[in-house]
């Protein structure tokens, strides 16, 4: 019958919370990592940048036509590039501006990661008090069915 004075369904509902409490994490897990990759992307994109001066004019780069797809080109101006911004949009900028763009995004996406970094503790610390509170919980009722079965 009632949940508080089975053990058994105690200890079930123990191990859904906990699986919920896991899936949350996991996804938190998932979402740092992911924004892992686009600021090492992001910081790679400005390290480039950072590399162009007017001493690499004329020089042989690879440029990308697909994700994995690169063909030679010759560096024709150091003093714009264009930006990918996002869903296919290209905005042209000078050096600066995209010096500037890049560190405001990695700093964007270094807060975000503080906060899912931050969640991802949190959900943890509860997940931890729930079990440990669960636990004491099912202690207290074997004991007192071994007292009353005594």
């Amino acid at each position: 019958g009632d949940v508080r004075n089975d053990p058994m369904k105690q200890w079930y509902q123990r191990r859904v919370r906990g699986s919920q409490f896991e899936e949350e994490e996991n996804m938190l897990t998932q979402s740092l990592a992911q924004l892992k990759g686009v600021q090492s992307r992001f910081v790679e994109s400005q390290d480039c940048v950072a590399k162009i001066s007017k001493k690499t004019l004329g020089k042989t780069v690879l440029v990308p036509l697909t994700s994995s797809m690169y063909v030679p080109g010759e560096l024709a101006d150091t003093e714009t590039v264009l930006v990918d911004i996002g869903t296919g949009y290209h905005v042209k900028m000078t050096i600066e501006e995209a010096k500037s763009y890049f560190d405001r995004i990695i700093a964007y996406i270094t807060k975000k990661m503080e906060v899912v970094q931050k969640n991802l503790v949190e959900k943890d610390k509860l997940r931890q008090v729930t079990t440990d509170i669960l636990q004491l919980k099912l202690q207290a009722q074997v004991q007192q069915q071994q007292q009353q079965a005594s």
